[in-house]
């Protein structure tokens, strides 16, 4: 946190005092870093929620306002003091975001979400897979590529809306792909709406969640590969079963209406035919159940 013309303390106060009703995880990250510092959190009024830009609200007998550049421009509020630290951040690959009260800013915080130790073997295993990725960011460019460099990115598009999240998905699938979309965010739902596969993270915001198909329960990528290798599994298994399916049918409703009794003599016994169809659910089901023990 860095402030202008405030105290450290009270910008991050303020901050999660505006933030404290928002579902996006930054948020809970500023609300737990204040908490962490036993500050007094005030409560905030008139909160909105700017998509795309940041958030909104009355704030201990304050207007504050918290969110990216466009924000500070709506609300006409000179950033140009705080531009050095944000741009510093962000080639750090952190998150930065404009603090203003009461019309003028007051400071900068920076936020940085470390990559899990086990989203680039997750990302490896996809794009051995043959999937392509493409990572949609609000982040401004310099942050978008710094975290994009220690992993297997192709396509990298920062400072993207909601809206420009929703319309790129939409050109990946005019172009005949099928597109996953991974997202926790109200900023993340149109897209994850507009995806042929959405999968939300179960740490994200409820609105993300509700706009995916597929829902993780804990906000790690390599549920992702672990979902699709499972997913291409049960698929190989359901042709397997149905091959043997159609064999044991394709040999045994012939036997049974007698089709070989008039040239070689031979029938099928309703004994056998049981048998033939109880072998054919045993092997089956004995055949899905491998699925168990498969490796994902």
């Amino acid at each position: 946190v860095r402030g202008f013309g405030h105290e450290r303390a009270e910008v991050l106060a303020l901050a999660a005092g505006l933030e404290r009703p928002s579902e996006h995880p930054l948020a809970a990250a500023i609300v737990a870093a204040a908490e962490g510092e036993a500050l007094s959190i005030p409560e905030v009024s008139g909160f909105r929620v700017l998509v795309g830009r940041g958030v909104a609200g009355r704030v201990g007998g304050h207007d504050v306002a918290l969110g990216n550049a466009r924000l500070m421009e709506d609300e006409r509020v000179e950033t140009a003091a705080g531009r050095d630290v944000v741009e510093k951040a962000s080639r750090k690959g952190a998150t930065a975001m404009f603090l203003a009260i009461d019309g003028r800013l007051a400071g900068v915080l920076s936020l940085a979400d470390a990559v899990k130790p086990s989203t680039a073997a997750a990302l490896d295993a996809l794009r051995e897979a043959g999937v392509r990725l493409v990572m949609a960011t609000g982040d401004n460019e310099a942050t978008a590529k710094a975290v994009a460099a220690s992993l297997p990115i192709d396509e990298v598009h920062a400072g993207v809306s909601p809206e420009d999240k929703a319309n790129l998905v939409a050109a990946l699938k005019a172009r005949g792909a099928v597109v996953a979309m991974a997202g926790d965010g109200v900023n993340d739902a149109p897209a994850l709406a507009a995806a042929d596969v959405g999968i939300g993270m179960g740490n994200g915001s409820d609105i993300a969640i509700q706009s995916a198909s597929v829902t993780l329960l804990k906000g790690d990528l390599a549920g992702i590969a672990r979902a699709r290798a499972l997913s291409e599994a049960t698929v190989k298994n359901i042709r397997q079963n149905l091959f043997f399916a159609f064999v044991y049918n394709a040999v045994g409703v012939p036997l049974a209406a007698g089709v070989l009794y008039p040239l070689l003599g031979i029938t099928l016994s309703p004994m056998f035919a049981a048998l033939a169809m109880s072998l054919s659910s045993v092997s089956v089901v004995g055949n899905a159940l491998r699925l168990r023990s498969a490796t994902i």
